[in-house]
Order: C-alpha cells, then sequence, then structure tokens
C-alpha cells in the first residue's frame, strides 16, 4: 500500500480500523516529501519531529477510540497562516525568522481535531502574485510539468496535494489564490463565504478579500477540511456567526432540479483559451447528464473586475503592511543611523519587487486628491458586481465559469508582463469582491497534458450546494483519479 497516495477519507478509515498507525502514515508522508521537494520545491518549512510527535500523539489517541475525521492525516499549512513555535514568513524576507507565539483559530480547530502538521508551504509573497514566482526564497514547481508555474499564491499548496506530499492543505484566497492553482495543478480548491472562516491569525493581505480554505485530492476531502476549520471566532469581528453544517452530509444530495446559471461573456473573452472552454462547457454537459438545468445569466459588470480588484486589494495592503517597518518585529537595516533611513532600508531590502509594486499603487490611489478617483470608485464597481451576483442567484442555483483563461504558462512567461499574471484571475476575484464562494474540480488536461479546473460559485454559504455538485460530477467523472507524471 503507498501510503502517502491515500485521501484523507481512505487513510481515516485505515486509521479507525488500526490497519496502519499515523506514525507509520506520516513517515510516509515525509520520506515522500523528501524524494519530490528536491523538483516540486512546495515547501519552505519541513516540520518532521513536530509531525511525528502529533502523529504518536494520534495513534494514542486512536487506542483510546478517541477518532476525529482528521485525527493522524498529514496536512500540511500555507505560510501565510500562523503557528505557534514554527517559523511562518509569508514567502517573505522582512518575515523570514518570525516565530509566532500564537496558533491562528484554524490551527487551533486542527490541532483540536488531533491533525498532523508535517510543513509550511511556499507562497508568493504575502499573498501577492498568481505563479508562485514571488516568493522571497524559491519558485514552486507544476508537478504535472516542472517547466510550469503551480499558480497562486497557493501554489505551494497545490502542488503539494497534487504530488501527494501531503493529503491535503490549506491555502488563502484573495483573488483566486486557491482555485487557480488547484485548477493549474489538477486538485480540489475552495474558497468558502468570506467570514465562514476566522481570518484570526491569517497574516493580512486584503482584509475584506482574503479567506482561508482547503486544498484536496477530493472534494470529500475538502468537505472534511472546511468541517474542521469552519465556524465563529469571536476573535475575528468580521467571522459571521452562522451554524455550520454537516458538509458530508452535501456530499449525498441530489444534482437534480439545480439551475446552473451560464454567463455567455465567460466564455466569449478574447483570452480564453479555446481549449479551456471546450473543456469546461463539457463538463457543464456533464452536469446536464446528471439532472441538472443550465440558464444563461448576465455578469455585465464582471469585466471591471480586475480593474476594481487591483485598486481595492493594493490600498488594503499598503495600509496593512505599514506595519512592517524595522520596529517591532521582522527584517531590519541596523546600518542606518536616521530612524527614515531605517524604515526606507528595511522596506527596500525586505519587500519584493511585486510586494512594492501593489504598496505603491495602494498609497497613491488612497493618497489626498486620488481616494475618490480610484479607492471610492473601485467600491461602487465592487457594489454593483455584488448585485450583478445577487440577481444572477435569482434565476439559478449555481454559477459554472472556467477558473482561469489558460492551462498553467511556462515559468518566466510573464516575469516582464504584471498585466498578464493579473489577468489570469480574471473569472476568479469578482466571487473576492462579492464575498460568495468557489470551487475548482479537476474537469480535462489541456493538449500539452496539464490541467484544467471547472469553475461552481454560489450565494453566501452555500458551500453545501458547491460540495453536491462538485462531488457528482468529480464521481461520473475520471479527472480526479490523474496523476502527475512526476
Amino acid at each position: 500500500m503507498t501510503l502517502h497516495t491515500l485521501t484523507i477519507t481512505r487513510a481515516h478509515d485505515l486509521l479507525k480500523a488500526k490497519t496502519i498507525s499515523s506514525v507509520e502514515l506520516t513517515q510516509a508522508v515525509l520520506d515522500h516529501i523528501a524524494r519530490m521537494e528536491p523538483q516540486v520545491r512546495a515547501y519552505l518549512t519541513v516540520t518532521p519531529e513536530h509531525a511525528l510527535a502529533q502523529a504518536q500523539a494520534a495513534d494514542t489517541a486512536i487506542a483510546r477510540g478517541e477518532v476525529s475525521p482528521l485525527t493522524g492525516i498529514p496536512l500540511a499549512i500555507k505560510d501565510v497562516i500562523c503557528t505557534h513555535g514554527i517559523r511562518t514568513t509569508c514567502g517573505s524576507k522582512i518575515l523570514g525568522n518570525f516565530v509566532p507565539p500564537y496558533d491562528a483559530f484554524v490551527m487551533q480547530q486542527l490541532n483540536k481535531m488531533g491533525a498532523v502538521m508535517v510543513g509550511k508551504l511556499n507562497m508568493d509573497e504575502f499573498a501577492m502574485g498568481s505563479t508562485t514566482e514571488h516568493s522571497a526564497f524559491h519558485p514552486t514547481s507544476n508537478p504535472w510539468n516542472l517547466a510550469h508555474i503551480p499558480g497562486g499564491s497557493s501554489g505551494g499548496s497545490a502542488a503539494a496535494v497534487s504530488a501527494d506530499m501531503c493529503l491535503a492543505a490549506l491555502g488563502s484566497d484573495t483573488g483566486g489564490s486557491i482555485r487557480q492553482p488547484a485548477s493549474h495543478c489538477g486538485v480540489v480548491g475552495l474558497k468558502p463565504t468570506y467570514g465562514r472562516v476566522s481570518r484570526f491569525g491569517l497574516v493580512a493581505f486584503a482584509s475584506s478579500l482574503d479567506q482561508i480554505g482547503p486544498l484536496g485530492k477530493t472534494v470529500a476531502d475538502c468537505a472534511l477540511l472546511l468541517q474542521a476549520v469552519a465556524g465563529h471566532d469571536r476573535a475575528d469581528a468580521t467571522c459571521a456567526p452562522h451554524s455550520v453544517p454537516d458538509y458530508s452530509v452535501a456530499l449525498g444530495q441530489t444534482v437534480k432540479g439545480l439551475k446552473i446559471g451560464i454567463p455567455q461573456a465567460h466564455f466569449e473573452s478574447p483570452g480564453l483559451d479555446p481549449k479551456v472552454a471546450d473543456t469546461v462547457m463539457r463538463a457543464v454537459k456533464v452536469l446536464e447528464e446528471l439532472g441538472a438545468r443550465t440558464v444563461a445569466v448576465e455578469l455585465p459588470h464582471t469585466q471591471y473586475g480586475v480593474a476594481a480588484y487591483y485598486v481595492i486589494a493594493p490600498c488594503e495592503a499598503s495600509s496593512n503592511l505599514a506595519r512592517y517597518d524595522g520596529v517591532k518585529y521582522g527584517l531590519r537595516d541596523s546600518a542606518a543611523d536616521q530612524l527614515l533611513d531605517m524604515y526606507h532600508n528595511t522596506r527596500s531590502e525586505g519587500f519584493g519587487a511585486e510586494v512594492q509594486r501593489r504598496v505603491l499603487i495602494g498609497t497613491y490611489a488612497l493618497s489626498a486628491g486620488y481616494y475618490d478617483a480610484y479607492y471610492r470608485k473601485a467600491s461602487q464597481v465592487r457594489t454593483l458586481i455584488m448585485r450583478d451576483f445577487q440577481e444572477a442567484f435569482a434565476q439559478c442555483d449555481l454559477i459554472a465559469s472556467p477558473v482561469t483563461p489558460t492551462p498553467a504558462p511556462a515559468i518566466g512567461a510573464h516575469s516582464n508582463d504584471p498585466l498578464a499574471m493579473y489577468m489570469s484571475d480574471v473569472y476568479t476575484l469578482p466571487a473576492n469582491l462579492a464575498g460568495i464562494p468557489g470551487i475548482s474540480v479537476p474537469c480535462g488536461l489541456s493538449a500539452d497534458g496539464l490541467p484544467i479546473g471547472l469553475q461552481l460559485m454560489a450565494s453566501h454559504f452555500q458551500e453545501e450546494k458547491l460540495l453536491t455538485v462538485a462531488h457528482h460530477f468529480e464521481q461520473a467523472t475520471e479527472f480526479h483519479k490523474a496523476r502527475p507524471p512526476l
């Protein structure tokens, strides 16, 4: 039995039956990480001692009959989520040696369930990017083709799950950063409703957009992981006080009678690869065969989503990243003998080019005389996008679209063209602006053998519908069983 290839569901059954131990499972994953990491480079920190200690504790709990769905399961965590006593860098030099004195809420929840953390995953610096090339430490490669990007900013999370270097992972999604890499790497990625999962301990990029979510090998695994981390947290004022349904129950609900909205503009945009469009429409046909109905919907203002997002997100980033000044924690330029020089040198040395670009954009847009012209206008567009979704969901239960315009591009393809990188999120970021949930599920391969994902979006707190439809599609097809040639 190849333990590192197991899903959470299968591993749980074997652990509960005591057919395998968590120590055996965790060691198998750690051994596979050692084999694969030199090629994929999905991790920033691997924690073998910590993981094996947690695995031993899990085996003790299992022996007592205390078994949750995640007890003894080896998971990996995007390095933007605080982990007590374990380095959390956000992929940035400025936090290269930061060790949090506390756990994020999601980590508290996973620890309560007896999950095992095998390491922290690579990412674009402060989650700013769509390729994981903007990590201050090293880029990550796509397991399906090492010369291609895994997506971003949760590229390390998606690549690790795809390459069986963990059973599942947590990522964060600000403009598509879970769904886009999930699509590029052929795994399932779910962005929950804004407020469904606490952001306490999630290092902020854009506070009104960021959301933690799961990446897994199957829809069922994502349901289990979301179940574990969702819920109200008083430490996060934006966390909704809603009860959390049993997401696994949603997997057994029927697709028949559900209406799937098709925004034609999403399938006719000039930058969309015809193969991607055809593959996604074939996936929609499968949903129709399962009993769903399709209806045309209009999302007229989503064409302005990229422009609105790249004002709002940098403005919030400018505010959030002001705390990294060399005074309180993180990198400090010790050579400067003047305070302003220390500020300037610390931030110039500590932040990479993409972070500096977005901070400058945000600071400019918030400056006197430009706030109304840019930030206020972008916020008004955001409201229009939210209304578009409200009107669309009055006609349908879910909306189907591509996740990205193209399969994963080659590493370096967008190095000198930030706008091309920004446009890769054109289909995902409207969900963040509106605060609605979305999921990417594998639906095919390109002519070059690179994964393509189907995106499904639902109204606020309707993750159950996403999981129902995505699971039925998964079970009706074989795409989720495809493994990278690596």
